[in-house]
This record gives structure tokens, sequence and C-alpha cells, in this order.
């Protein structure tokens, strides 16, 4: 039976979203090219090495457009290469809600998934029911602690011992740009959140549609977090988001945030509520909305397009966010098993998720970078090298911040209570004042 806990991921919370080359650019074809050769080699790479007791692996993700099922694609090719069967166990909307739901409905029943996609705070709270597996030799086996950073092997790990693989880090503060839109327009490529509204407002005036977003609790809070970022910096938002600061959630720079969001409600169309985020990224590929804002998955979008970065689509950080770098980290928690078989069914998974092959070919596909820091990027785009380059920049500046609408930050409670307010405020004529105060209530109530 599974025990409750103040933090237990069974516990209730608010009803929230549920919720990713060198100079010569490679051709879209020569992409695709290299991505299946990649993929045919790794698995290969994995058969050579296939123990001779093999059995089922399933894994709940959610995974489900159209890069990310690609991504997750190739995982499903690499375990059937080592002889074990694929069981998906795909939970698609709400961006991650949903498939955390059946989760939780398959540990309570005692049957648990072999892996789950689980990641920041919720890998602690999991372990803290005593579900998780130690996987502590199979790192040791692969050197984990010498190929992983140790703010990311910090995450996989639960109290000391590894429960998790990290699959890839997402950078969150990205905004997507069509560049022909921009050029008809007479508008540069915003780099403030001045100029973002100086392009918008170009853009607007020209008849054409500013941002591609889609009005769901997940799109709401990641667009807010990147304009907080932008508009209050990397302390202000440290003190929000993950001191929780209540002086900080009701002030005056809170304010100016919802004030720029709800600036930013009159570049959005009417079609927004209930369009997935996949579909704005489509918005911008052809040429129906100029930018958005978004994470790395929306690369895996353009990519599975046949679009190629720098010459299709830009990509560059959210505005007033430069120096700065907001993380979220794809993860297969591993969960107990019974059986020997399923045990060893379990270690072939883990080692195929951290082997060097599989963090290139899902990367590519996803729109993410790899979690080891030892996986040459000379097959990545510009815009996975310049996120490898602004993730190391940020650690070295401690601008390196955990993505609060992607569950890096908090626990899910209080991010609920978060998600509720920006979203209510996107969907009615709710003021930025009285936001800002039912920000920081719902945050000391959660």
């Amino acid at each position: 039976m599974v025990r409750a806990n103040v933090n237990s991921p069974f516990r209730k919370a608010p009803a929230t979203h549920a919720a990713h080359a060198g100079s010569k650019r490679p051709s879209a074809a020569r992409l695709r090219l290299t991505v299946l050769t990649a993929a045919a080699m790794a698995a290969v790479a994995l058969s050579a090495t296939t123990p001779s007791h093999a059995g089922e692996v399933e894994v709940l993700h959610w995974w489900t457009s159209g890069g990310e099922a690609r991504a997750a694609q190739a995982l499903r090719d690499m375990i059937t290469a080592q002889g074990d069967t694929w069981k998906d166990y795909a939970v698609a909307g709400g961006g991650g809600d949903n498939a955390l739901t059946a989760l939780k409905t398959r540990v309570v029943s005692g049957q648990p998934p072999t892996a789950a996609q689980i990641k920041g705070p919720q890998i602690q709270e999991w372990g803290a029911e005593g579900v998780l597996a130690n996987i502590d030799a199979i790192a040791t086996d692969g050197n984990w602690n010498a190929v992983l950073p140790p703010a990311i092997a910090s995450i996989m790990k639960y109290q000391g011992h590894y429960v998790a693989a990290p699959i890839n880090v997402h950078r969150v503060n990205w905004l997507w740009v069509n560049p022909a839109m921009l050029a008809q327009a007479g508008a540069t490529v915003p780099t403030t959140m001045a100029s973002f509204f100086e392009a918008a407002d170009k853009l607007k005036a020209a008849g054409m549609l500013p941002l591609a977003h889609g009005g769901d609790p997940m799109q709401d809070a990641t667009l807010f977090e990147s304009v907080a970022l932008g508009v209050g910096g990397v302390d202000f938002y440290r003190k929000a988001f993950i001191e929780l600061d209540a002086a900080t959630l009701s002030g005056p720079t809170m304010v100016a945030v919802f004030d720029a969001m709800q600036r930013i409600k009159g570049y959005i169309d009417k079609g927004s509520p209930g369009r997935d985020w996949n579909l704005g990224t489509v918005m911008v590929m052809n040429g129906k909305a100029a930018m958005q804002f978004m994470g790395d998955w929306a690369k895996g979008e353009f990519t599975a397009a046949g679009k190629v970065a720098g010459t299709d689509y830009l990509c560059v950080p959210a505005p007033g966010t430069a120096g700065a770098f907001t993380y979220n980290i794809d993860s297969l928690a591993m969960f107990t098993q019974s059986s020997p078989q399923a045990r060893s069914s379990q270690a072939h998974l883990a080692t195929a998720v951290m082997s060097p092959e599989f963090q290139t070919v899902f990367n590519l596909n996803k729109g993410s970078i790899p979690a080891r820091i030892d996986v040459p990027l000379d097959r990545f785009d510009a815009c996975a090298q310049q996120s490898s380059a602004d993730l190391r920049a940020a650690s070295s500046a401690q601008t390196l911040i955990p993505s609060f609408s992607h569950k890096m930050a908090m626990s899910p409670a209080v991010e609920g209570g978060i998600v509720d307010v920006v979203s209510r405020f996107m969907h009615s004529s709710l003021s930025p004042k009285a936001a800002a105060a039912q920000l920081a209530a719902a945050v000391k109530a959660s």
C-alpha cells in the first residue's frame, strides 16, 4: 500500500496544466538521413551487447506530438534491438498532468510501469513513497557521476541514490521567430521587452498576427515565466518562484509583469483557447504568426517538418532573458519491479537512455540537448549549439534556473496555485494588481 505524506504525489493539488552544426547548416534531407543513420548505428551498437535474458519494458510518457513521437520511437527501436519487448504507455494532453494521473492509478493498484516520465521535485516525492528502484549499480557501470553535470545528477537521485535516468536538457526561455514576417513588417528581432512590443506593434499594423499562443494553462504559464524573467531579471525570478517570497509575489515588479502580460494579450488571436502548443509552432512555420514563446521542444516540430534553423526560422532568447537559462529536464524514473526479469529489462532501459548514441538521436528529434556533457554536438544545429553554450555560460554565471512552469522548481501544489492565477488572468478582466495579490495568496494557501 502506498503511504501518503505532505508532499506525496498522491496528495490532491489544485487543478492545473498537465505539465524540451557548425556555421554550415545541413539541409533538411541531410538532417533526416543523419538522424536515421544514427538511430540505426545506435541500435546495432546496443544489440551487440544484448543480454541473453530479455523481457518487457513499459514506459509511461507524454511524448505524442510530431517531434516528440519521433524521439520516443528512437528509444523504442533501441530497446527492441536489445531483444526486449516495448510496451508503449503514451498519455496525451495537459503537458503531463494526464499522464501523472494515470501513473498514480497504476502505482496505487500495485502495477507500476517499468519507468515513467517524471521530473524535478516530483522525483523526490515519488522516492519518498518508497516506490522507486535504486539503480546505483547501473550508474556506476556507466560512470554517470563523471558524464553528468552535478546539478543534473542531483535531480536524478533520492537520498543520494540514483532512481532516474536523465534524457535531455530543454531551455524554456526561447522565442521562435519567422524572419520573413518580421522583415515584411519592417521589424527587427526583439532582444528586450520594449523591442518586443515595438516589433509586435509593427506586425499588427501590417495586418499580421504577432504571437502564436494556445490558451491552455501550460502555455499561459510558459509565456508568463519568460515574461517575468524578462521584466524582473534573475534575482526577482529566484525570490518569486524559488524562494516564494510573499512580498516579491505581490510587489510592484510582479504587477509590472502582469502589466506586460495584459499588453501581450492584445497580440493573440481569438482562436487561441484550446490550441495545442505544437499547432502554434506550425503557425509560425507557415507564416500565420510571427513569433512564439515556447521551450526548445518547439524545434523538434520545425525539424520534423524539414525546416532549417537560421533560414526558415530563428531561435533567440526570450526578450530580456539572454543571460539566463531556464531549464526543464526530461527523465525516466525507474519503478521498483518484483521479478528478476523485469529488473533486468529495466537495467537495459536505463543503460540505453544514458548511452551517447541514444542521447544524440533523441535530442536531434526532440529539439533539446543531451544531458551528458561528453556527447559531441557536430550533428546538432545552430539552436542546439547555442543552447549548449548558453547552458555552460549560465552555469558559470549562476543564472541557470529551474522552470517553474514545467515542474522543475516547486511542489505540484504550489505550482498549481500559481498557474491557476496566471490562467485566470489570461482569460478574464482581472487587473494586474489584483492578479499579483492573488498570486501571493495562492502560494500562501498551497
